[in-house]
């Protein structure tokens, strides 16, 4: 690790023979997540990552979270292979923000552990991601904490001329790691009015290979085959496991379909329908599989049911609207979430199934105004609402009956409204200042009466609260080639279902209650930036950051009817809630280097942070989603139709001291350290992809991962990474 801090170091004096435009902060490009509206970042006091349609698939990556890990900003953690949950400057899950086309992702079931709901975006179909870094909640409402996922989906194209405009691409791909085979189409027709643009994908991966080199602590030594015996009662076995590459079981399916429908009736209007869809099979959680009880495997099945999500979305805009606005834009739209868990102990006839629907509505409108030449203003509302379903079935797998068992959730709605305006004044030619506020309402209605077990309260209960955000910050470019950025920004995110209301085992002999006197959290950011830019051919980027989070939700100790424990699932569990019972400090420092030169290129980028939560009984613990140091450092050639790049991804050591006490008890899915106790140890990965232009629209693209077939778990996952690992893909486009 310390040679790869010393590459960092020393890379600029290289990088002056090297080049790249991929993955590199550009100080004149366009991004839209910090204001909602396409603006140039160079007027904007935060930091954003822009990651482009060629960009990423020139990486062949697998799920949407791929496509943000290949920034080298975002660490990625997986419970499974079929996972990937972003972890952005100490924080994760329900204290980041997705959006989709201008539509919140979000749902009221988002949880604080790690979620998965990003792989329902199609990597293919996605146009450009950026993520904004720091607090969004102004533009974004609650759950921006941590930063903003903005994704842009493939648009459908007007034909300029007389004759319709055809356009599309097909692609094969494949990856050695897991067995998979990938098979995308997308083909669009434009008219000067009309345009229909359809994207499809099909995905199907086989349990994951991991590396030949590394901790013994990384390989399951048994696979677990459920059945029956000769009687009819059940009788799992568990066997060796032959291949301790093979993760096993981790493979599953997935598909994602996409159909857009574009008209434009003149004076200034563009309408636009939407249809996505997406669905997984039925897969393991491996971490889950990892746990033993007296020796032997806990469950003999832990899997996540399909999951589902399907979004309807309609969209206007409107060009000229004198006074009021010179840009208008409303989104309408309605997605509908799927997804269960299913789990039954090892030689246990009874299967136990926990399933939840939201169904999830929201309206936005945005509208941006140039009130004089270097002051713009920005303005809009937004409502979500969301209704949540849930129920529990116990099935025994012998008498082949079902009854009732208690959900995951109580049945349940939840409200969020807000107004918000944000201002752009350039001041001079060299300085410009950027200013919002947003007032933010949520609501949520909970209704116990479906969740199987006694309660200490009422079954009916309605809480509320609303929350002031804001931001300031400047832009100032003393010189050519500098820019220094300086923002402050509160966040906040309001309490949701799975706050108040969930029943799950968070961990072996945990399990967590509702607590419905939840109220908000709030964040507070201060951020610094400095970037120089030296000629066309050399940029550096460094920003540092400090995060104040208050009234912090975490999952602590608990007493349920007076009492510490209960009987859960069979077994007397201690008792836990989510309450506010914490501060945290996260600070960090995030630092690239961009060089291009003719045909070679070359980046880097580090992220270093710490953070710490403190209790209200004076506990202090590091905080669970900080990643210990990590980054990706790359050198390639690059002409019109060849690019040859290598590259090495790197995470520094978290020792066994430097753990969250939330980890430390989770021995199944990290190394041990001479004393017994878990940690995460460092990985460095050397890496080497080409892309060739071939002729007829032909283009190949094939990566080599994981060279030195290392095994390694970046920190908090419960799956290995792949070993080495061929990756190739085909793509013909029009």
């Amino acid at each position: 690790m310390k040679k790869i801090l010393l590459l960092f170091l020393v890379l600029p004096s290289v990088l002056f023979s090297l080049a790249q435009d991929s993955l590199s902060y550009k100080l004149d490009e366009i991004v839209v997540s910090a204001t909602r509206w396409c603006r140039e970042s160079q007027a904007q006091p935060v930091k954003v990552t822009r990651l482009s349609f060629d960009e990423a698939n020139a990486f062949n990556p697998q799920t949407a979270a791929d496509v943000l890990g290949l920034t080298g900003e975002v660490f990625v953690q997986k419970s499974q292979y079929g996972g990937g949950s972003p972890m952005i400057r100490g924080f994760a899950t329900n204290r980041l923000l997705y959006s989709i086309d201008g539509v919140r992702m979000n749902t009221a079931i988002f949880r604080s552990g790690n979620i998965q709901n990003v792989i329902s975006l199609d990597p293919f179909a996605v146009a450009d991601s950026e993520v904004l870094f720091g607090p969004g909640a102004v533009g974004y409402g609650s759950d921006a904490i941590g930063g903003a996922m903005v994704f842009s989906t493939l648009e459908p194209r007007l034909s300029v001329g007389n004759n319709p405009l055809y356009y599309g691409s097909a692609t094969v791909r494949t990856a050695t790691a897991s067995s998979e085979l990938t098979a995308h189409v997308h083909a669009g027709v434009g008219w000067k009015r009309w345009a229909l643009l359809t994207s499809f994908t099909y995905s199907s991966f086989g349990d994951l290979k991991q590396g030949m080199h590394g901790p013994e602590e990384y390989v399951m030594p048994y696979v677990v085959v459920p059945g029956f015996a000769a009687d009819g009662t059940v009788e799992d076995l568990v066997i060796d496991n032959v291949d301790k590459r093979k993760q096993t079981p981790s493979g599953y399916s997935q598909y994602n379909f996409m159909q857009k429908v574009r008209y434009t009736p003149g004076g200034g209007w563009n309408l636009e329908y939407a249809f996505h869809i997406s669905e997984t099979s039925e897969y393991a959680r491996y971490d889950r599989h990892q746990r033993l009880r007296n020796g032997l495997p806990r469950y003999a099945e832990w899997n996540y049911g399909p999951q589902f999500w399907m979004m309807n979305h309609l969209r206007a805009e409107h060009v000229g609207g004198g006074v009021v606005y010179d840009s208008m834009r409303v989104n309408l739209a309605l997605q509908r979430f799927e997804e269960s868990r299913i789990s039954r102990d090892l030689n246990k006839p009874r299967r136990e199934t926990q399933s939840e629907s939201v169904d999830a509505w929201s309206a936005n409108v945005d509208f941006i105004k140039s009130l004089s030449d270097g002051l713009s203003i920005s303005y809009g509302a937004e409502y979500v609402q969301n209704n949540v379903r849930s129920k529990g079935v116990a099935t025994d797998i012998v008498a082949n009956t079902t009854e009732p068992m208690a959900a995951r959730y109580p049945n349940a709605e939840w409200y969020s409204a807000g107004i918000f305006a944000q201002a752009e004044w350039h001041i001079t030619d060299r300085l410009n200042l950027a200013a919002g506020v947003r007032y933010n309402h949520y609501f949520i209605d909970n209704d116990f009466s479906n969740v199987g077990f006694e309660i200490p309260f009422e079954p009916k209960q309605f809480s509320s609260a609303g929350s002031v955000s804001a931001n300031v910050g400047l832009n100032w470019r003393p010189s050519s080639g500098w820019l220094f950025r300086l923002n402050y920004a509160r966040g906040f995110r309001a309490p949701n279902v799975d706050d108040m209301g969930k029943l799950f085992d968070s961990a072996d002999g945990c399990v967590t209650v509702p607590n419905p006197a939840l109220k908000p959290e709030y964040a507070d950011n201060v951020e610094l930036g400095i970037a120089k830019h030296i000629g066309s051919f050399l940029k550096f980027d460094v920003t540092a950051y400090y995060t104040h989070l208050t009234d912090a939700i975490v999952r602590r100790d608990f007493l349920f009817n007076g009492s510490p424990t209960m009987e859960y699932q069979g077994s007397e569990c201690r008792v836990q809630a989510l309450q506010n019972a914490a501060t945290a400090n996260v600070w960090g420092v995030q630092a690239a280097v961009d060089a291009n030169l003719k045909w070679f290129y070359a980046d880097a980028r580090v992220s270093w942070q710490r953070g710490f939560e403190e209790m209200d009984n004076g506990d202090v613990s590091p905080s669970r989603h900080v990643a210990p140091l990590f980054g990706r450092v790359a050198v390639g050639f690059r002409n019109e139709r060849l690019t040859i790049e290598a590259y090495a991804a790197f995470q520094a050591e978290c020792a066994a001291a430097d753990m969250p006490v939330e980890e430390r008890d989770k021995k199944e899915i990290y190394a041990l350290d001479a004393d017994g106790n878990a940690y995460s140890p460092a990985w460095f990965t050397l890496n080497l992809r080409a892309s060739l232009q071939l002729e007829r629209g032909l283009s190949l693209n094939a990566t080599i991962e994981n060279i030195a077939d290392k095994r390694y778990r970046p920190y908090s996952c419960g799956i290995s990474a792949p070993g080495r690992n061929v990756t190739m893909s085909l793509t013909y486009s029009l």
